[in-house]
């Protein structure tokens, strides 16, 4: 493989949108939850998180190449003496990338971006089937602290 650059992370475009469907679909689970193509759900999610001052579609991009993405989400509250916390969702690293660091600096800057804002909190959810995930968030810092719930509404079409 050729050497990349580091990656720069950055606010991601409607001309992302189909590289990023791609990587939430690169896993056992994302496979089976995701279409493998861009269609009218994902342009109506992006147009909504595009239009929210409170979340970030954020991709790392290395050579022009998107290889990883994330979302982040502010949440103000009135828990933490009126502190906002920061909700990590949605990362992904290429496939063929994973293990050499670009998670890593992805959820760093992250977590600055949080503390830049003000947040108290970083916080993310990782299904338990992906115990290498759940392990690379503990080694990254975060600890196991709440145990997550889940009520869906409806099926995917």
């Amino acid at each position: 493989m050729t050497s990349r650059k580091q990656p720069v992370f950055r606010e991601a475009t409607r001309a992302d949108l189909e590289k990023i469907v791609r990587l939430l679909a690169d896993d056992v689970l994302g496979s089976t939850r995701e279409a493998p193509e861009v269609n009218e759900h994902y342009e109506k999610a992006f147009a909504a998180i595009e239009a929210d001052p409170n979340n970030r579609l954020i991709v790392a991009d290395s050579d022009g190449d998107v290889i990883g993405t994330l979302q982040l989400t502010y949440i103000p509250g009135l828990t933490y003496m009126g502190s906002s916390r920061a909700q990590i969702e949605g990362v992904r690293v290429a496939g063929d990338l994973r293990g050499r660091g670009v998670g890593h600096a992805m959820l760093a800057w992250a977590i600055e971006e949080a503390r830049d804002m003000g947040c108290r909190v970083v916080q993310l959810t990782s299904d338990r089937q992906r115990p290498e995930a759940i392990r690379f968030y503990q080694k990254v810092g975060f600890r196991p602290s709440h145990m997550g719930l889940r009520y869906h509404l409806q099926d995917l079409d």
